[in-house]
């Protein structure tokens, strides 16, 4: 039995481009970025996926989580900053994982035609673990495919975790029956708040294959971000 979480803590050239409400709560990123890593490193989950981290966030955490294991994909595009200057000294884009034990690192790789976003295969625990953040438009389709056969590649059980920029019906239904998209809470937080619009708010998820899930929760990030994160349990299903 092993717990994984999953949270999209928010770039902040995302942020200041987009006009979130996160930059105007926390005008001092360095402020921001040792609350994202204080909290994250008082987690007790053995595996922590994490999207959008800047470079400056991705030092931040590893100095906090001396006794961590960290897989990284770098993405080719670096975030610009629309209008003015930035905050960080780093504006590189991460992948994490940050797992308690060690593990072996399978793949890590850009989208063909998203390459500010991508997926981290990592063998950790017992699981093949892929992190992911995926394209919020139609290039989602051949995304999720990719994923898919990643998956499929791996002969135990696995844990997909990551925000998917969709709900959890359409990533079932693109993943097929094999996979199972783990149900939250219906009376829990929603994983990426929204005040308005039609998208969807409950867009990060945790998927296994070949496991069973079980405590699946979504925490506050007390405006550290505008996703919440979302954690549970999992079980390898014998034989």
């Amino acid at each position: 039995m092993i717990t994984v979480a999953t949270w999209n803590v928010l770039h902040r050239v995302h942020a200041e481009n987009w006009y979130e409400d996160v930059s105007a709560r926390w005008p001092n990123e360095t402020d921001r970025i040792a609350s994202i890593s204080d909290r994250v490193a008082k987690r007790s989950e053995q595996i922590i996926a994490l999207q959008e981290v800047s470079g400056d966030q991705l030092a931040s955490l590893r100095s906090a989580m001396p006794d961590r294991t960290f897989y990284t994909l770098r993405y080719p595009r670096v975030p610009k900053l629309r209008r003015g200057p930035t905050a960080l000294d780093d504006r590189v884009e991460y992948l994490v994982l940050a797992v308690r034990d060690s593990g072996r690192e399978i793949a890590a790789q850009a989208f063909e035609r998203d390459h500010g976003k991508g997926v981290l295969v990592v063998e950790a625990s017992g699981f093949t673990v892929l992190a992911t953040h995926v394209t919020g438009d139609q290039r989602r389709w051949e995304q999720l495919g990719r994923l898919r056969e990643l998956a499929r590649e791996a002969s135990g059980p696995v844990v997909l975790l990551g925000d998917f920029n969709i709900d959890r019906e359409v990533v079932a239904e693109r993943l097929g029956p094999e996979f199972t998209v783990v149900p939250l809470p219906a009376d829990g937080l929603p994983t990426r708040p929204r005040d308005s619009g039609a998208k969807s708010q409950f867009i990060d998820h945790v998927v296994v294959r070949g496991a069973v899930a079980s405590d699946a929760m979504v925490d506050s990030a007390d405006g550290l971000s505008d996703h919440n994160p979302v954690r549970a349990t999992l079980a390898p299903i014998e034989g």
